[in-house]
């Protein structure tokens, strides 16, 4: 049996357990133990050992997918790009980032389009340089607003071709897409906090109004503040429940060292999810 963990700061009502199971046992036949792991962010270095003897394999989750670098031993793929793990395969201590994966392939599935479309990120931490590469690749006009200037800066000389913005301008972007972790757990309820090119500090529904489509990554609540507004103002809204889905899957076969299959992981969603029905 996989004896497989989520590790994040707070991981209580992660789904991932839920979907690793499910994915193992239909796709591959296989059983698993899959453990959530909730540690201060204080407390890391002092546990972060013993993920490797404990476990075949584990995901990482806010805010330690740039803290669990200095354990491995090589990046893979993505996360040698990205500078940010999510998967961890333990006795190698090889590290691997699915967000990229996930995320283009729920935004084709869902029917976003991206290629020359103007698309604003909300935050550059590990979620949202995955998705800022991606969103790139995939020919949008990304636009990033981070309130950390140094963070921002730091993604900035690594990727480019984007826009950085410390403050936002009041227009009309066709995707907003909310990679900054509000909304959910402490901040459940609450919108992202911005700062507008006309000095004032105000939430996210200035521009929720004029957008096309509003995407955030958070997927508990399936409803976040951020999508009830955009749904309130007319505008198609998404959350990040398929990409989790589509992350786990690309997880699981890099676990069982098998190529994942685009086709295959979207029947697989649509089978999880009458499952859950």
């Amino acid at each position: 049996m996989l004896k497989l963990a989520v590790v994040g700061k707070d991981v209580s009502r992660s789904d991932s357990p839920a979907i690793h199971e499910f994915i193992l046992r239909r796709r591959f036949g296989r059983e698993c133990s899959y453990e959530r792991i909730s540690i201060p962010p204080e407390r890391f270095r002092e546990r972060a050992e013993e993920l490797f003897s404990r476990f075949d394999g584990f995901n990482v989750t806010i805010p330690f997918k740039e803290e669990i670098l200095p354990y491995l031993r090589e990046l893979k793929g993505d996360a040698a790009c990205f500078g940010a793990v999510n998967t961890v395969v333990a006795e190698s201590r090889l590290g691997y980032n699915t967000d990229g994966y996930g995320f283009l392939l729920m935004l084709a599935n869902e029917g976003v389009a991206v290629a020359n479309k103007s698309v604003l990120v909300l935050g550059a931490g590990g979620a949202g340089r995955s998705c800022v590469k991606k969103l790139l690749q995939a020919g949008a006009e990304v636009f990033v607003y981070e309130r950390d200037a140094a963070r921002l800066a730091a993604v900035y000389g690594e990727f480019g071709g984007f826009t950085p913005l410390a403050q936002v301008p009041e227009r009309s972007f066709d995707v907003i897409l909310n990679c900054t972790g509000v909304g959910m757990h402490a901040t459940e309820g609450m919108l992202p906090s911005l700062t507008y090119e006309s000095g004032e500090t105000d939430t996210a529904e200035r521009l929720l109004k004029k957008c096309g489509q509003a995407v955030d990554l958070i997927y508990t609540p399936a409803r976040s503040e951020f999508l009830r507004v955009a749904e309130h103002w007319g505008k198609p809204a998404l959350n990040g429940a398929s990409m989790l889905f589509y992350q786990a899957y690309m997880a699981d076969c890099i676990f069982l060292s098998v190529p994942a299959d685009a086709e295959e992981a979207g029947r697989l969603w649509k089978e999880y999810r009458e499952e859950k029905e």
